[in-house]
């Protein structure tokens, strides 16, 4: 959240705004509160000063986000494709510490599932006829959840279910009408604006899966202790792509925050920016922001998929290890996306 204060002549009122948040511009309520004027200040005045500031914070809610703006490109060292082992044992779970268990070893991925990565898979599996084009958007089949009509549960019945939106201009590809191209200089970006469903999908297309929500957490905190962040007690503007970390892809003056390579925050310096190594326990980057992760958890009478990690547009506080988003599984975001897990 952006704050602009705005002072009237002589103090007579302030007013915030919120920055732009999903895709294009948004546009939220402003709150405006008076204060008293003094005396001298006449009534025509004020109004006139509060006419101008009203107009002042109108054309500074509009301004847009610049989706298009050149993009630098680094080389991280991290690679994508890289698997960590995370070994069967005991380790504290969620704010409370509580003594948890996982009986069996796993692998994650070292890093969120990249654009490249998501595009060979929509490229192969459209080819293949596991995806179909409907509309503006990709679709594929889900076998549906149990409904118990509990409130505000959704109905997910059978059916084909989007993946991603074609017509999403926050989105990091092309599509022509037959295949899919990774825009230049997204390459290894998180994969963004998926749904539950198409990051579901492409994980069960590769026989991995999406990992619970336990052994999210396991991979991202390790089992020596109870820290709140992947690397350790604190937070600094360098452990993290997060709201106003300030790294050379954020600019919140024209296309605001936008997410980092994966395996960005390694100790590397990208053109005088310093980053802190803040890999996780078992070697995973990106556990803490950058962009929130869909967990695969299937949660009775609530339809709702969770994710964890916090991202680009949230505050420090929001990537504590135990902090959960949750949204229905067709919702897709410039700032959530996945990775996966298979069997050790």
């Amino acid at each position: 959240m952006k704050h602009f204060n705005l002072l009237s002549l002589r103090g007579a009122f302030f007013a915030t705004k919120q920055s732009p948040h999903k895709k294009g511009e948004l546009h939220r309520p402003v709150r405006v509160a008076f204060y008293p004027a003094k005396q001298s200040l006449s009534k025509s005045r004020l109004l006139r000063a509060i006419a101008l500031a009203m107009t002042l914070i109108f054309l500074t809610s509009c301004a847009s986000v610049d989706l298009n703006a050149p993009v630098p490109v680094y080389a991280t060292g991290v690679d994508p494709n890289a698997w960590a082992s995370i070994p069967a044992g005991n380790f504290l779970s969620g704010q409370e510490a509580k003594p948890s268990t996982i009986d069996y070893d796993f692998q994650m991925m070292v890093t969120d599932v990249t654009v490249t990565q998501y595009i060979a898979f929509l490229n192969a599996a459209l080819a293949d006829r596991t995806l179909k084009l409907d509309g503006a958007k990709i679709v594929g089949a889900y076998p549906g959840d149990e409904f118990r009509g509990y409130k505000h549960e959704i109905k997910i019945e059978a059916g084909d279910y989007i993946y991603v939106p074609l017509d999403d201009p926050a989105s990091r590809f092309t599509f022509n009408g037959s295949s899919f191209s990774v825009m230049p200089g997204w390459e290894d970006h998180p994969m963004t604006d998926v749904s539950w469903f198409g990051a579901w999908g492409f994980c069960g297309y590769y026989k991995y899966r999406l990992p619970t929500e336990l052994e999210w957490e396991k991979a991202a905190r390790g089992s020596q202790d109870d820290r709140p962040f992947p690397w350790g007690e604190e937070i600094l503007r360098n452990n993290a792509n997060y709201y106003t970390s300030r790294d050379p892809f954020e600019d919140m003056r024209s296309f605001g925050s936008r997410t980092t390579p994966v395996g960005l925050y390694n100790g590397r310096t990208y053109d005088n920016y310093q980053t802190l190594d803040s890999a996780s326990p078992y070697g995973l980057y990106d556990m803490a922001g950058n962009v929130w992760q869909w967990v695969g958890d299937i949660t009775p009478n609530f339809s709702d998929r969770f994710m964890h990690g916090g991202s680009k547009g949230t505050y420090n506080m929001d990537l504590r290890i135990w902090v959960r988003n949750s949204a229905p599984p067709m919702y897709y975001s410039p700032s959530v996306g996945f990775r996966c897990v298979r069997e050790q």
